[in-house]
C-alpha cells in the first residue's frame, strides 16, 4: 500500500521559516518526480513546486520562487520543502504528491497523494 506522509506544518509569524518533508513508503520513488501542491481555505489546490527523479529539474509557482526549495533525499524516499519568507498568503493545507505520469505543474499529473499537513502564517 502507498503512503505519503507530511510533517512540518505548524504556525508561524510572518518572516519566519518551516521545512517540511513527505515520506513515502509502500514502493520506492527514487524514479518518480514528486511535487508540492497547497489549498487555501476557500480556494481551489495550487501547485506549488516540483522535482526530478535526480533532482536535477526543479519547477515552482511564480508566487514561491526564491522563497522556496524543493529538494529530496532517495535513499530516505522523502522530498522536502524549506520555505523561508514566509507570508500569510501562504497560509495553507500542503500536500505532497508522485507525478506518476509526467513531472507537471498540472495536478492531473500526479497518482498518489498525502493528506496533507497545515501551515499557518499570522502577520
Amino acid at each position: 500500500q502507498v503512503q505519503l506522509v507530511e510533517s512540518g506544518g505548524g504556525l508561524v509569524q510572518a518572516g519566519g521559516s518551516l521545512r517540511l518533508s513527505c515520506a513515502a513508503s509502500g514502493r520506492t520513488f527514487s524514479s518518480y518526480g514528486m511535487g508540492w501542491f497547497r489549498r487555501a481555505s476557500g480556494k481551489e489546490r495550487e501547485f506549488v513546486a516540483a522535482i526530478s527523479w535526480s533532482g536535477a529539474i526543479t519547477y515552482y509557482a511564480d508566487s514561491v520562487k526564491g522563497r522556496f526549495t524543493i529538494s529530496r533525499d532517495n535513499a530516505k524516499n522523502t522530498v522536502y520543502l524549506q520555505m523561508n519568507s514566509l507570508k500569510p498568503e501562504d497560509t495553507a493545507v500542503y500536500l505532497c504528491a508522485v507525478a506518476t505520469i509526467r513531472l507537471s505543474r498540472e495536478s492531473v499529473s500526479y497518482g498518489y497523494w498525502g493528506q496533507g499537513t497545515q501551515v499557518t502564517v499570522s502577520s
